[in-house]
């Protein structure tokens, strides 16, 4: 198997490299270096530059207005923009609902909606979670009843990520309880203007604003608003799962987060040696590169899947585990390497945390990321759940 790139390949590298040099605003790629938050103007201002290239919408098919990149493009684009220090693309209009639009949706409704993830008219959000529904995501209770055309939705959802910042959110609801669980679910639309809905912050420990309470009192939703046939919401929950827990894996920042390491544990400690010549310490960073080169290769062959209009099932699911783990094990070892530096702090952050400098001012991205990354083992599916599905999957097709 050739893993090198082609010469086609190693010029669209140059080319997001000189794109990146010459579009990402220094003080947003400062800001994601320092670990110091993006505003939303920030993200919506980085949306804009990527959807001006024709670079936002990388893995949708050229007819509603995507990239129709193939999964080394991606790759590709992934590694340099985390090297550059770029902020992640906000998922949740791009990667996970729009998919499920075009594959399931009516035309009108990709009509309608596609346009406006592209252009920045809609932010959406995510309403899967409930207090009780969370990895057990079938037993969810937001109830939708149709009284003529339109669905009254009450209930509530939570961990809605920067659910304050959006007009728009997809949601599970039941609107038959007369089934199993997974058989009375729909994937319903919905505009956060609507009267009735309420967004509660969460707050988290350091005191930042990231996640969200949603309750709906009474909500009207019209039923144009419904995506696919009633009922049948937990097919399209579950392929819209693969691609968040594909997403999830993070091997951009992974690679980017590894190389930080690095030049952190080059740097001298008060001993006197650097924290690079310890065995154990330069162990466990050649474990994790071995493991992160496996995952790289594995995330390739996954999307190349998913580009082909498949929706990968157990191979997300491996793919979640993995990425979780290296990213944990990333963020553990950037924290060892920090010292006492990264002691003093243990806040919300982006990711980053990509400086090559120690010091009080320097390492706070450090802990912030570590004790922040703890959350990815449970969103998505927790990778006991995934473990249990990869487990049955496997022993099924041995029978």
């Amino acid at each position: 198997m050739d893993l090198s790139y082609t010469d086609e390949e190693r010029a669209f590298q140059a080319e997001v490299r000189t794109f990146l040099a010459e579009k990402l605003p220094k003080a947003m790629s400062e800001k994601v270096r320092l670990g110091s938050g993006l505003t939303k103007e920030d993200l919506e201002e980085w949306h804009s530059i990527l959807n001006a290239r024709g670079w936002l919408a990388q893995n949708w098919p050229s007819e509603f207005g995507g990239a129709e990149w193939d999964a080394v493009q991606r790759h590709i684009f992934e590694e340099e923009a985390s090297l550059a220090n770029a902020p992640r693309i906000v998922p949740f209009g791009l990667a996970m609902l729009a998919p499920v639009l075009q594959k399931f949706g009516s035309k009108e409704q990709c009509d309608r909606w596609l346009p406006r993830i592209l252009d920045g008219s809609d932010w959406w959000c995510q309403g899967y979670s409930e207090p009780g529904a969370g990895s057990d995501l079938a037993s969810l209770k937001t109830r939708a009843v149709r009284e003529g055309d339109h669905y009254i939705v009450n209930g509530q959802k939570t961990w809605t990520t920067l659910g304050q910042y959006a007009n728009m959110i997809f949601c599970l609801v039941r609107t038959n309880t007369e089934v199993k669980n997974q058989e009375g679910i729909s994937f319903l639309l919905i505009d956060m203007d609507t009267p009735g809905i309420e967004v509660r912050p969460i707050i988290l420990l350091d005191g930042t604003h990231e996640v969200n309470e949603v309750w709906f009192t009474d909500v009207k939703v019209p039923v144009e608003n419904l995506v696919g046939e009633e009922d049948k919401g937990w097919t399209y929950a579950k392929y819209l799962l693969t691609h968040e827990r594909a997403n999830i894996a993070g091997v951009g920042s992974s690679n980017a987060g590894l190389e930080a390491v690095k030049r952190m544990a080059k740097a001298e400690m008060s001993g006197g040696k650097p924290l690079s010549e310890n065995p154990h310490f330069a162990a466990r960073v050649a474990q994790v590169e071995i493991d992160l080169m496996a995952m790289s290769l594995s995330n390739l062959r996954i999307i190349s899947k998913a580009a082909k209009g498949g929706a990968p099932g157990l191979e997300a699911s491996m793919l979640k585990i993995s990425g979780t783990v290296i990213r944990q094990e990333i963020n553990d070892l950037a924290r060892r390497a920090a010292g006492m530096y990264a002691l003093p702090f243990a806040s919300e952050a982006v990711e980053g945390s990509n400086q090559p400098e120690l010091g009080p001012e320097h390492s706070r991205p450090v802990a912030e990321q570590y004790f922040n990354n703890r959350k990815i083992s449970i969103f998505g599916g927790s990778n006991e759940v995934q473990r249990e599905i990869i487990a049955k999957t496997t022993l099924g097709r041995m029978q």
